[in-house]
């Protein structure tokens, strides 16, 4: 390697250190103190860095803070490339987020310490929500281009791409809701899986689950079903012949 071409990439190693300084302070400091109650200037200082410095990097305390976030949707797009190519589009979509999450090197959601309640604060705070909304759909414009390639379709003329994405992505921003509100910081996997679930069977290109039958079930259980068959059956052939 020759010495010009060391110090860009020296450069750029110190650039990404003091982007992901800055992040992680304000991150800190949002959970820490609240979204309102920091300023840039003290994320800033926190990073030891000055407010020009800040600028170079982000818009504003709102993205530094969420920025840990943005990396997620470039690792469920590179889960969905790797998807192979027979799979159904959303279907390719759906197992691409639970390959993601069930990456312990990714590092998701349920996994990361404190992102559980990043995503609380969001819910409270509009202008973190807005900027958690402008990052999903950066990462959703990756993924209809890549549903398209899997497609081979332009995605400016043929609309299944986008709509494959978009059902994709609102089952996934369906759990995520429902994890954040239901408390449960280990129930994410589980409310993916049941978020997806409820899309047509026709989008997913699989039948829609059926519920587990257990065969332990108590005898009165299985009495109780009988009976009420029975009873049903009882009545209709009352009903039928009543009628003739």
């Amino acid at each position: 390697m020759t010495p010009e071409r060391k110090i860009p990439e020296r450069r750029s190693r110190k650039a990404r250190r003091t982007r992901d300084t800055l992040a992680q302070a304000a991150f800190e400091l949002v959970l820490d103190r609240g979204l309102r109650n920091v300023t840039v200037e003290e994320i800033a200082e926190a990073a030891d860095v000055d407010r020009r410095t800040f600028s170079r990097y982000f818009t504003s305390k709102e993205a530094a803070a969420l920025d840990s976030l943005r990396g997620d949707g470039d690792r469920i797009n590179a889960a969905l490339r790797a998807r192979p190519a027979p799979e159904p589009p959303l279907l390719a979509y759906r197992r691409a987020v639970l390959d993601w999450l069930a990456d312990p090197g990714a590092e998701p959601w349920h996994r990361r310490p404190r992102i559980f309640d990043l995503l609380v604060v969001a819910e409270e705070e509009p202008t973190l929500y807005a900027v958690f909304h402008h990052i999903r759909v950066d990462a959703q414009e990756d993924s209809v281009a890549i549903v398209a390639d899997r497609l081979g379709v332009d995605p400016r003329q043929d609309i299944r791409p986008a709509v494959t994405v978009a059902a994709g992505a609102g089952a996934l921003l369906a759990a995520q809701a429902a994890w954040v509100r239901g408390g449960r910081p280990d129930a994410l996997p589980a409310l993916v899986t049941e978020a997806f679930d409820a899309l047509s069977a026709d989008l997913l290109g699989e039948p829609r689950p059926t519920p587990e039958r257990h065969l332990d079930a108590p005898e009165q259980h299985r009495g109780i079903t009988s009976t009420t068959r029975t009873t049903s059956t009882a009545e209709e052939a009352e009903g039928t012949e009543a009628t003739s």
